[in-house]
């Protein structure tokens, strides 16, 4: 038999429910020498808010049995037992309920005790562990209202445990989810040494596996809390980068780990609370306040229960109620520092002593959370009688459909009635289980506010709710949050390495988490356009990115262009020297019968003017955006008129050989080389280069095409003109040279005619400013890039041009114009 567990509190009923709370939260210490056996040892340090969700547990039943709607003609009983915070006395206090062997129980019958069939409890998930275990044995069903550890979701190993309190992994799930919201990937972790908080870190390293967040430490509190160690941890938890702290920890815990934090001073933290303490008003006292302001964390949803608080003060220490609640005197004397009992310099409570509504630990309803999770439970249990009650004969869900018998209920039965609960709680809010035991979970978003009076306030800026088959809804007002006190709204920084630009992308540190890295610039032809980018991406066709590598845009057209500066200025050379030609045509015409232009044979200057002004004018076909027309047109009638003008020149060379390399008596060689003949010449030198043209673009024409160039701001698209055939533009520029070739090399013979007539001279120099302008024209067309090809092929184009226009003309005008005296056959025969 069981001699001594902690007190109890008794109320009979025709089912009984039993309550595990941690109204002591430390054990009496065992004899280890086992020589005598410890008699009346008691728990010690009273815990109100413990004791608070023990009355909590009697609300409800009263409640319940006050309501005719729902267990009419039946009522409930309860036993609650102090646990002491510990597994040894919580298992102790569960055996003695359900084997009926207590023995200092109030208000009990003859001191007969009737055999808890469910217990509502543990408070914590390493004492429900131990306890669920052994209850399994007798298949007992447990509903808990403050074990959240997922290990407890496991339902082969615990058919029987239910619970009003969401699992960690629900917990866990927001708080990754809060860690990637508010971009805190370098975070640091504290759990207690216990089911609690290895289960708890656990799933929160599940959650986070995938994800851009990295641990930079995993610090863990040991139960006695040595000095040395907690000295150590907080150590760690100061030198480390990461300024975000996430905590799986019990309100003891938390409590010394922060006392440790205040003595060092760690103010630069940002704290992630679990709901276990994130609205314990022992962590949240004033002293904590320059550590620990600004604290977000997760806590269980915020109910306010109707008559709880007139419930809750309506105890008074009359004889009846210290004897029937063995908790009321130390209640008492903690509330109002006085004793119940005589005692050596102690002050003597009247009695009349009136407990306030908020003035209190005990009292306080400001947050009724673990308290409403109290209530649920004994609400699911009277749900289940209910439904039990319910069952009709032979529709039962037992052997050959029968119905549980309520006055001899069977653990076992209430096992399944739990399961099959589906209710709405008075404060309207639904309840179940699903096949794990485990509710739908709902968190409140808290944040540690400062007000004006210096005190820390609970602000809910957030919710978070889960359903059967989803991971949950995550809701936060940012504009609602404070960090670290009244003024500081920015949200803290807490991160490896800052998050790469655009532009850039990630590129891990070398035996680092990911969550370290360096930042890359992105390649020539790749850009990245978002923060925090870890790959680069290649530019499409014909865009390439810009300096900043944040943007593709497209690719630069180049070609010569009327709108570029150097296509103007080209444009304006070629129509002044069009202008020119035109003039000196002009000037021949009108001075057509004077000796200086009847000598020059008139026809083929003229001819020769009009080739030159073709000249000048075919290079205005080479500006502009290449199109299949302007490509045949630009290089036809380049190698046209260019061998218009030198067959002109050949001809008029040959002319000045034979007039003045005819010396025999008698020999009439000019018969050969008259004006018909000239004009035949011309044609024939002409009509060759026609047809090498017609040939080449009937068989392989000029067409317009692209080429990419790389400069020092990337690649350039260069619209230009493709020869097409090579042998067709080799032969069009060679027979070209050929011509100017024999017309320098005639030229040159006839260099020494009489002063007098110099037309062999002027040929001679144009010849050669030609063949040189064409000669430096190759390797500089090669070398050129982009539009600068073209310019020099127009370049060359001009200079030719005006070499012949000025070296063939310009005397001619001159003497025309200027010096009409010497324009006389006189002047022209002398020798």
């Amino acid at each position: 038999m069981v001699k001594s567990i902690p007190g109890s509190v008794y109320q009979a009923g025709d089912v009984v429910i039993g309550g595990l709370f941690p109204v002591h939260v430390k054990a009496p210490q065992p004899k280890l020498d086992f020589r005598s056996e410890k008699v009346n040892a008691s728990c010690e340090i009273f815990n109100q808010r413990a004791y608070r969700w023990l009355q909590a547990m009697i609300f409800a039943v009263e409640e319940i049995n006050s309501n005719p709607d729902l267990l009419p003609n039946f009522t409930l009983g309860y036993l609650a037992a102090d646990t002491c915070l510990a597994e040894s006395t919580t298992l102790l206090a569960a055996m003695a309920m359900i084997t009926g062997q207590e023995v200092h129980l109030a208000n009990s019958e003859c001191g007969s005790v009737p055999t808890v069939p469910v217990i509502v409890g543990d408070a914590r998930s390493s004492a429900s562990i131990v306890v669920a275990n052994t209850l399994g044995v007798f298949d007992v069903p447990m509903v808990s209202y403050l074990a959240s550890c997922v290990c407890l979701s496991d339902n082969r190993r615990y058919p029987l445990f239910f619970r009003t309190m969401p699992s960690d992994a629900a917990q866990a799930w927001a708080m990754a989810e809060l860690l990637h919201l508010m971009g805190w990937t370098w975070v640091g972790l504290v759990s207690a040494d216990d089911d609690y908080g290895r289960f708890g870190m656990q799933m929160l390293m599940d959650a986070l596996r995938g994800t851009e967040v990295c641990v930079a430490y995993h610090e863990v509190i040991p139960k006695d809390y040595p000095k040395m160690t907690m000295q150590r941890i907080v150590e760690t938890i100061q030198k480390s980068t990461a300024r975000a702290v996430v905590t799986f920890l019990i309100d003891q815990d938390a409590k010394a780990l922060f006392e440790e934090v205040v003595h060092q001073n760690v103010t630069d933290k940002q704290w992630i609370a679990n709901e276990a303490w994130v609205t314990y008003s022992t962590v949240s006292i004033p002293r904590n306040i320059p550590s620990l302001a600004g604290t977000i964390g997760f806590a269980l949803r915020k109910a306010d229960i109707p008559g709880v608080g007139a419930f809750l003060a309506r105890l008074n220490p009359s004889l009846s109620s210290l004897e029937s609640d063995p908790f009321m005197k130390e209640l008492w004397e903690t509330l109002f520092g006085c004793s119940l009992s005589a005692g050596l310099g102690e002050t003597l409570c009247s009695g009349s002593e009136v407990i306030g509504i908020g003035e209190s630990l005990y009292t306080d309803v400001s947050q009724l959370r673990i308290t409403y999770n109290v209530y649920k439970a004994v609400y699911a249990i009277a749900h289940a009688i209910k439904n039990m009650l319910a069952c009709e004969p032979g529709g039962g869900p037992f052997q050959q459909g029968q119905c549980p018998d309520i006055r001899r209920l069977q653990p076992v039965q209430i096992a399944h009635y739990l399961r099959e609960v589906n209710f709405t709680t008075p404060l309207k809010e639904w309840m179940n289980f699903d096949e794990n035991g485990d509710p739908p979970a709902s968190y409140d978003i808290i944040n540690w506010h400062v007000t004006p009076q210096g005190t820390i306030e609970f602000v809910t800026v957030g919710h978070f709710v889960s359903t059967q088959g989803s991971d949950g809804q995550f809701h936060i007002d940012m504009d609602k949050l404070m960090w670290g006190g009244r003024s500081r709204h920015k949200v803290p920084v807490s991160v490896c390495s800052n998050p790469c630009p655009p532009g850039t992308r990630k590129a891990v540190q070398k035996g680092k988490p990911v969550c370290c890295f360096d930042c890359l610039p992105c390649a020539e032809g790749e850009i990245s356009n978002q923060t925090g980018s870890l790959e680069c991406i290649r530019c499409p066709e014909r865009f390439w990115s810009n300096s900043n590598h944040t943007v593709c845009i497209p690719q630069q057209v180049d070609f010569l262009s009327y709108n570029d500066t150097m296509g103007i200025v080209l444009s304006v050379i070629s129509a002044v020297g069009a202008t020119l030609t035109a003039a000196t045509f002009a000037t021949f015409l009108y001075y057509r019968h004077t000796p200086l232009v009847r000598a020059n044979n008139s026809e083929v200057s003229f001819m020769l003017l009009l080739s030159l002004k073709l000249c000048f004018l075919c290079s205005l076909a080479f500006i502009g955006r290449p199109v299949a027309w302007s490509c045949m047109l630009r290089h036809t009638l380049f190698g046209i008129s260019f061998v218009l003008c030198v067959s002109c020149l050949l001809s008029r060379t040959v002319v000045v050989l034979v007039a003045f390399r005819s010396t025999l008596p008698g020999e009439n060689l000019m018969r050969y080389v008259g004006p018909a003949q000239q004009r035949l010449g011309i044609s024939i030198c002409t009509l060759v280069q026609v047809l090498i043209c017609v040939l080449w673009l009937t068989l392989a024409p000029p067409q317009p095409a692209e080429r990419d160039i790389m400069d020092h701001w990337g690649p350039k698209i260069i619209l230009e003109c493709a020869i097409g055939s090579v042998v067709g533009f080799s032969l069009v520029l060679g027979y070209i040279g050929l011509l100017a070739c024999l017309s320098l090399l005639l030229a040159f013979l006839a260099r020494k005619l009489p002063d007098n007539f110099n037309e062999a001279k002027l040929i001679t120099f144009s010849m050669l400013i030609f063949c040189t302008v064409w000669v430096a024209f190759v390797p500089a067309y090669i070398s050129s890039p982009g539009k600068y090809t073209v310019a020099v092929e127009i370049f060359a184009i001009l200079a030719s041009s005006y070499g012949l226009l000025f070296c063939i003309f310009a005397p001619k005008c001159f003497i025309i114009l200027l010096r009409p005296e010497r324009n006389t056959k006189k002047q022209l025969m002398a020798r």
